[in-house]
């Protein structure tokens, strides 16, 4: 039966929870799927605590079963999350220096010396002048777009940008134009017309064009043609903005992101954004550019000037982290990190495509979409999975189109090469038992 919600006397309903019919007749069939907790470091291999329902999934509680699982769901891409990190003993001491958290937002007493670090660090690693971190990721996207666009600008976006971008989109009152994802011709098209045409009402010229796209795309595993944009942005005078959440750190010899890996200069990007939460097993992002830029962006977004900046030992974690990648350590740790993270990702991409899966995404990339098609699917290859001890993300709708469910592997460079050849022939017998091998027909 659908849950029913008291509303108060001469009030109207605030939501309708259960109005959906995804939400009443699919979702919650799966809700198991989702939300498992987790009572370990998300190494390798993670500790699983199982739940039971007496209430067809409107609830759980612990049942008292735990589950040492493979990991192919976390973002620890270089394996800086493990339990013997090289990193967790500085980090450690700088909770004893500086403690857990700044509270305050960077504006007023939220910035320490290890702020600045982070900052100075990040652009010399990018090549860039000037860097902004800030304490969450999503945010650093949806606060700080509006703080660059607004009303007379246009913003041209990737058709599978992440939902910070269109968050930040929406809330900077700039005109919006998608194009189809990755089609550098339709891209082209689009900025061609807004040129030529102006204002669709007042036929005025914007006052600037900013083009958003992404390094890797986190549900599909795609490297952004950014040649071909750079190429765009050049011809036409246009900003650009490339959001490197998830490939930061895990593309290029050296970690530097898409630039690296696709032979683009930084410079010719005007705001190099990223996330410390997947390489660099931390947490917030950042944004590089010019100076000047990212002190307007220190003025203005509201992300900066109203949330508690990042924690110090966060900090000190990307300081560690990073000097490890970039080899500021005195070791070639890094490389060897980089260079497995990117051999684990081909393992496991052939593996899967010469055992018959469809899968999405390209050469190198960590992230690796399997795909299930059918919502149905979604629960069966889940619970499979941690029959087998294998933890693994399902996407469905809304995070992605209803016929289009998916599961998104994450590798890390902490996999061996025996974790994925005994989970590949794992999946494979998944595969075979829910009929998941479309590439075979």
């Amino acid at each position: 039966m659908a849950k029913k919600f008291k509303v108060k006397e001469g009030y109207p309903p605030l939501f309708r929870a259960w109005d959906s019919f995804y939400t009443r007749r699919m979702f919650k069939r799966i809700k198991d799927c989702w939300d498992r907790p987790v009572s370990s470091v998300p190494g390798p291999w993670i500790t699983v605590k199982e739940r039971a329902t007496d209430d067809y999934n409107e609830s759980f509680y612990d049942s008292g079963n735990e589950r040492e699982c493979l990991n192919l769901g976390s973002y620890n891409y270089l394996g800086f999350s493990d339990q013997n990190s090289p990193c967790l003993g500085v980090v450690q001491e700088s909770i004893e220096k500086y403690g857990i958290s700044a509270c305050s937002p960077r504006s007023i007493t939220g910035t320490t010396d290890l702020h600045r670090q982070v900052e100075i660090k990040t652009a010399d690693y990018l090549g860039r002048e000037d860097c902004i971190t800030f304490g969450m990721g999503y945010h650093t996207n949806a606060s700080t777009i509006p703080a660059l666009v607004g009303h007379g600008d246009l913003i041209i976006s990737d058709s599978l940008n992440h939902a910070s971008l269109v968050a930040g989109c929406r809330a900077s009152g700039a005109k919006v134009k998608v194009f189809p994802h990755n089609e550098m011709d339709e891209l082209e098209n689009i900025v061609k017309n807004a040129i030529v045409y102006g204002h669709p009402r007042t036929r005025r010229r914007w006052k600037k064009i900013l083009i958003l796209v992404e390094g890797i795309y986190s549900m599909e595993g795609e490297i952004c043609n950014l040649p071909g944009v750079v190429a765009i942005k050049k011809k036409y005078g246009c900003y650009l903005w490339v959001d490197e959440a998830h490939s930061i750190g895990a593309l290029g010899d050296n970690g530097r992101g898409v630039c690296e890996q696709t032979g683009v200069d930084p410079n010719d990007v005007d705001l190099l954004m990223g996330t410390y939460t997947k390489s660099f097993a931390a947490v917030g992002g950042y944004i590089c550019g010019d100076k000047d830029v990212i002190d307007h962006i220190r003025r203005n977004s509201f992300g900066t000037i109203y949330s508690t900046s990042m924690t110090p030992p966060c900090c000190q974690q990307i300081i560690s982290s990073m000097s490890i990648i970039s080899g500021d350590d005195g070791t070639d740790l890094g490389k060897k990190k980089i260079a497995q993270l990117r051999s684990n990702s081909n393992l496991m991409r052939k593996g899967l495509l010469d055992r018959g899966f469809q899968i999405y995404g390209d050469d190198d990339s960590p992230v690796i979409p399997l795909m299930l098609y059918y919502p149905c699917k979604i629960g069966a290859f889940s619970r499979e999975a941690l029959l087998r001890n294998i933890a693994v993300v399902v996407v469905g709708y809304p995070a992605c189109p209803l016929l289009m469910s998916r599961v998104r592997f994450c590798l890390s460079a902490s996999h061996t090469t025996e974790d994925l050849e005994w989970a590949l022939e794992e999946l494979d017998e998944i595969g075979t038992r829910l009929k998941l091998k479309y590439g075979n027909h």
